[in-house]
């Protein structure tokens, strides 16, 4: 192999990895079959979310994830993959799982979030959470409720006694 080759590859490597240490969530899917028109659908949703989605060789991800210090996806990065790339570890996972439900030609093979690795059914279990904001507003709520009952107990007692 030319030294040139060699070194592109390299740097490839290593945009990869740094890459992946930027994200917090990189979710590998195969999108194969899929027509011009949906794959630019999936694109601008997953750009529109923050995202990235990339194509890469299988190969250069495989010692980009050695490099980064990941192990257990070299049996799903068998033939064409893509990569979504997030800032946020649930933007990826549940645009891809969102438009995977309408394409059934979109699999979900495995993901990288928070430093884990998953599979594509625990990355869809993932995807199917409420993300921050829903769960922090679900537990307010949770919180709220027996203040809540007590203000209404409270209400109903004080208007019982006026009607008295």
């Amino acid at each position: 192999m030319k030294e040139a080759t060699l070194n592109k590859k390299i740097e490839q490597v290593q945009e990869i990895v740094s890459e992946l240490n930027a994200s917090k969530s990189a979710v590998v899917v195969n999108v194969i079959g899929l027509t011009v028109e949906q794959v630019s659908e999936l694109r601008t949703n997953l750009y529109n979310a923050g995202c990235k989605l990339k194509v890469i060789k299988n190969n250069i991800i495989r010692r980009a994830v050695k490099d980064a210090g990941y192990e257990g996806l070299d049996e799903v990065l068998v033939g064409p993959n893509a990569v979504a790339f997030s800032a946020d570890t649930q933007n990826a996972a549940k645009i891809l799982n969102d438009f995977s439900k309408n394409n059934d030609l979109v699999e979900i093979k495995a993901g990288i979030i928070d430093g884990q690795v998953f599979n594509g059914q625990e990355v869809k279990a993932l995807a199917a959470l409420p993300n921050k904001e829903g769960m922090i507003a679900m537990l307010l709520s949770v919180l709220q409720a027996p203040i809540r009952n007590i203000a209404c107990v409270i209400k109903a007692i004080g208007e019982k006694e006026e009607q008295e």
